[in-house]
């Protein structure tokens, strides 16, 4: 190989990144536009993956009249979903690092669309948890598996291409329950299995996805072995940055589940509005959510992620503290700059931490995924718990503090744009 690379006099490295140099061949010069539609392909799958997690919730009230589920079951269901969605991610993450799993993508969704089949025209309580574990299986394959073919797909943006992956995800958890109240509720339970075409295009994507991810790993492509960084080589450097980073995401959607569950009851309670204002409400901040989320990764890409991390987090807490005691205007105003501001860390946190750990995307990516989705989970069952022993006043003037841990930014140490580079 040094020979011809001699006597071209250079070597393409990143053909699917973009940061090759120009020397590329024609063939090699189309694969930017070709990773576009694999990006745009992982983005949809994301959006139909994220409408299958939010239609379980959603179902909740036909499966509880149809089987007479009491709360405790409805919980089970929930921690069977949990589980299995979110502690695998890392363990699937881990596995495909070792070792490419080229169509791990359309298998997992396969998993969902039986998971959904089998949700359609469950027997019991038993069939409904195997059912919501079998769509959390496939989850927890797609979120780790997906995000690395983002970053392998993101033209040298991959702030960018994880925002965009990530706003994919926003819009099905917003879309599902929306679906569910048009379709699922009004004609039973056996209409969810209509949501296996969904998932069934979105499992042709993934194989062509998957088909693509077997190419770049072809012999023609020359690769060199991992540069180690000096952050690489420092493990309690990495270890600490780490631990500052999941701190940030507990803070991040701790604080969310707060708005996501209960925002709707809280408007209710403090201003009287009618539920179909407070649901007005909580789809505005949804959507500042997923506005926040785009535009978070791109900047980071051009200034810092770390400046994005520490604006983010930290830069949210002003607004977070006045929102308890504001006006039911001011309340709607300051709940969009939360989610404009909130939601832009999560693809620079992401990123970071894959260049902290190169090599390790899909461990990273499964790690943060998945604490992402337990995060919520749990903040959901402890913010009830105390709202029923107190008020959801008080929960709102309690977590308002949450963004303060966004000070523990000033300890993430910064990676340079060479360091960076030598990651992807």
């Amino acid at each position: 190989m040094r020979g011809p690379a001699r006597r071209r006099g250079r070597v393409s490295i990143e053909p699917v990144t973009g940061i090759a140099d120009t020397s590329r061949s024609p063939v090699q010069r189309k694969l930017p536009a070709a990773a576009s539609g694999i990006l745009l392909a992982v983005c949809v799958s994301h959006l139909v993956n994220d409408i299958l997690q939010s239609l379980i919730p959603a179902v909740y009230p036909i499966l509880k009249a149809t089987y007479r589920l009491d709360f405790s079951q409805i919980g089970l269901i929930t921690l069977v979903g949990q589980l299995t969605a979110s502690l695998l991610q890392p363990l699937v993450g881990l596995l495909t690092d070792r070792r490419p799993v080229y169509f791990a993508l359309p298998a997992g969704m396969a998993s969902s669309i039986v998971g959904l089949a089998l949700l359609s025209v469950a027997p019991g309580f038993g069939a409904i948890l195997l059912s919501v574990g079998l769509i959390g299986v496939g989850s927890a394959i797609f979120h780790p598996e997906a995000s690395r073919i983002a970053r392998m797909a993101s033209g040298g943006r991959p702030g960018f291409a994880q925002a965009l992956f990530a706003v994919g995800g926003t819009g099905g958890s917003s879309l599902g329950p929306l679906l569910a109240a048009f379709i699922v509720l009004p004609r039973g339970q056996r209409s969810i299995a209509w949501f296996s075409g969904a998932a069934l295009v979105a499992m042709l994507l993934l194989a062509r996805v998957g088909s693509w991810h077997k190419a770049q790993h072809a012999p023609r492509i020359v690769r060199p072995a991992p540069l180690k960084s000096a952050l690489a080589a420092s493990v309690r450097r990495v270890g600490w940055a780490l631990a500052v980073l999941m701190a940030l995401t507990f803070s991040k959607f701790f604080y969310l589940a707060s708005i996501t569950n209960y925002y709707t009851f809280f408007l209710i309670s403090k201003f009287h509005v009618s539920v179909e204002s407070a649901q007005v409400h909580l789809f505005v901040f949804l959507a500042a959510v997923a506005t926040g989320g785009l535009i978070g990764g791109p900047l980071g890409d051009r200034i810092g992620r770390k400046y994005i991390i520490w604006g983010s987090i930290l830069g949210v807490l002003p607004f977070t503290l006045v929102l308890p005691y504001a006006s039911l205007f001011w309340t709607g105003v300051l709940s969009v700059m939360i989610g404009l501001v909130l939601s832009s860390a999560f693809a620079a946190i992401l990123v970071y931490a894959q260049d902290l750990l190169p090599g390790k995307v899909g461990t990273v990516s499964g790690l943060f995924y998945g604490l992402a989705f337990g995060m919520g989970g749990i903040g959901a069952a402890v913010l009830g718990t105390l709202a029923d022993l107190t008020s959801i006043d008080f929960v709102y003037r309690v977590c308002a503090f949450l963004p303060a841990i966004g000070l523990l930014a000033v300890f993430l140490p910064q990676i340079s744009p060479a360091e960076a580079r030598t990651h992807r």
